[in-house]
């Protein structure tokens, strides 16, 4: 397949979607496409970023994978 079919396939595809959740999740795909940068960032930012990671863990921030699971399962649902 060619792009072009690959875009007309998707936007036939589109057309039919009625799951809110599904549009968002496309419009979000598309919006952050738009947002990111081919540059890289420095190590000094990327070191910042392990630090607010780190941190959030440690105050407790996070979720375990059985808690994603449970997320997970329930997308699609409301």
């Amino acid at each position: 397949m060619n792009i072009q079919t690959d875009l007309d396939w998707i936007h036939k595809e589109l057309e039919t979607v009625q799951d809110p959740t599904l549009v968002q999740a496309i419009k979000n795909i598309l919006q952050y496409r738009k947002s990111v940068t081919s540059e890289r960032i420095s190590v000094e930012q990327y070191n910042k970023e392990i630090d607010a990671s780190e941190n959030e863990i440690e105050s407790g921030n996070f979720y375990t994978q059985e808690e994603v699971k449970q997320i997970a399962a329930q997308w699609g649902k409301k």
